[in-house]
This record gives structure tokens, C-alpha cells and sequence, in this order.
């Protein structure tokens, strides 16, 4: 088995995905570009194994079971194990005019499709990698949630915190919550699980509108999939700290 570690990132093909590929290759990673898309993939794979990165591609689609375990399987055979899974992949589904989501016309498919990709996603790809996981001496697993998500700062009247998204925010709350229970489940052992909030970033994910560039972005999804032993689990952060939850 490889000495180097490996670390697959969910939606890696562009935005922070792909700056977290580019930042965890830099630190010597060896990274699986976790993407659907063939051709924007591939494009990542280049783009990362000039700049140096020991890279590879990985079809993958959250939403999908096959998908999901074809790409266990494609890393067990390329990697023997998972040292790092950042799930990194998500939509903010459909919206309305001023990038709204409101609840009293929100269409559930809608709904479903988000929560599909932005939660079951993520269980599904964890669950499928944890075999991977546990064959690593420093397990470490990364949600990218959002500040959204926060109820604490969603119920400040006083905290900006965006317009309403009745599927998305809701999504990145459950996911949170999902954080927990596998930090409560893991307790004990060398598994660390932890949300990230990016930040506000520039990306076609918010239209490119955001004071945040994806490198700034991505920092916080690099710091927690790359923790020592005994660091925290079960944490949300941003760059400045913990987020209430």
C-alpha cells in the first residue's frame, strides 16, 4: 500500500472543489478528482497534474448508487485507502427571481433534488468510503456546509445572513446535523468529522458574486481534512472560528 496519502474530493472538477484538489495536492496528497462530468474532469485532472499534483479522475455522481460504489472501487484499486474525503459536492437547486426560494411556492421536487444531492449524497459517499477510511492511520472527513445552514444566525434579526432559500438552507442544517451523529458515532476512534463554511465565494454556484476567491475558500475544508490527531471533531468552522450551529 501507498505511503502517500489520498484524499478524494467530491465536485472537484471546478470552483473550491477543484482548490481544494489544487491545495491538498500542493501539501502531497495524492488526489481523486471526484467529478460527473468526463470532460470537465479530465480538464481538472490536466489543469492539477501540470501544476504538479499527483492527480487522477473519478467518475462520480452523488446522487447515484452505482456511481457511488464503482468509485470505491476504482480508489481501492488505485489507492488501497482513503486518508481524507472532503464531501465537497452540491447544488443550490432551482430559484426564483433575486436568487430566492420561497417556502410557500417551493416545489418539492425542487426540494428533493437538493436534498438528494446535498444530504443523501453525502451519506452515500461516505458510507461507501469508509472501508477506505478505516485502512488510513488519520481518517479525516469534511462536509462543505455553509453558514446558511446556521439556525443560531438564521433566527439573529440582526445577522445578515442572505436571502430566503427554503430548500438550500434548510439542506446545509440537515447536513450539519448528519455531522454530528457520525461525530457521535465515530467517538472514540481516529476517525475526525468536522463541517466547513467556505465563505461567500465567486463561482458560477452564486453567479460569481462574492467578495471570496475559491483559493480563500477552500482553506478551511484544507485545514480540517489535513487535522492531527486529537483534533476536533464534530465542528463547524469558517476561517474565523467556530460557527454556532
Amino acid at each position: 500500500m501507498s505511503e502517500t496519502n489520498t484524499a478524494l474530493v467530491t465536485g472537484a472538477n471546478k470552483g473550491i472543489g477543484y482548490e481544494i484538489a489544487a491545495g491538498l495536492g500542493s501539501l502531497g496528497y495524492r488526489v481523486a478528482v471526484g467529478a460527473r462530468d468526463a470532460t470537465r474532469r479530465e480538464t481538472a485532472v490536466d489543469k492539477l497534474r501540470a501544476a504538479g499534483v499527483d492527480a487522477f479522475g473519478v467518475p462520480l455522481d452523488v446522487t447515484d448508487d452505482r456511481s457511488v460504489t464503482a468509485a470505491a472501487e476504482l480508489i481501492e484499486r488505485l489507492a488501497g485507502r482513503l486518508d481524507a474525503l472532503v464531501n465537497n459536492a452540491g447544488i443550490p437547486g432551482e430559484m426564483g427571481p433575486g436568487w430566492l426560494q420561497e417556502p410557500t411556492t417551493l416545489d418539492l421536487e425542487v426540494l428533493r433534488t437538493v436534498v438528494d444531492t446535498n444530504v443523501m449524497g453525502v451519506v452515500r459517499v461516505t458510507n461507501a468510503m469508509l472501508p477506505l477510511l478505516r485502512r488510513s492511520a488519520s481518517p479525516r472527513i469534511v462536509n462543505v456546509s455553509s453558514s446558511v445552514g446556521s439556525l443560531t444566525r438564521q433566527a439573529d434579526p440582526d445577522t445578515e445572513i442572505g436571502p430566503v432559500m427554503a430548500a438550500y438552507a434548510p439542506s446545509k442544517s440537515f447536513l450539519n446535523a448528519l455531522t454530528l451523529q457520525y461525530a457521535r458515532h465515530f467517538e472514540g476512534t481516529n476517525i475526525l468529522i468536522n463541517a466547513a463554511c467556505p465563505g461567500l465565494v465567486a463561482t458560477d454556484f452564486t453567479g460569481f458574486h462574492g467578495p471570496r476567491t475559491p483559493a480563500q475558500g477552500a482553506a478551511t475544508p484544507i485545514r480540517l481534512a489535513t487535522l492531527p490527531d486529537g483534533g476536533p471533531t464534530g465542528s463547524f468552522f469558517e476561517d474565523d472560528g467556530v460557527v454556532p450551529w
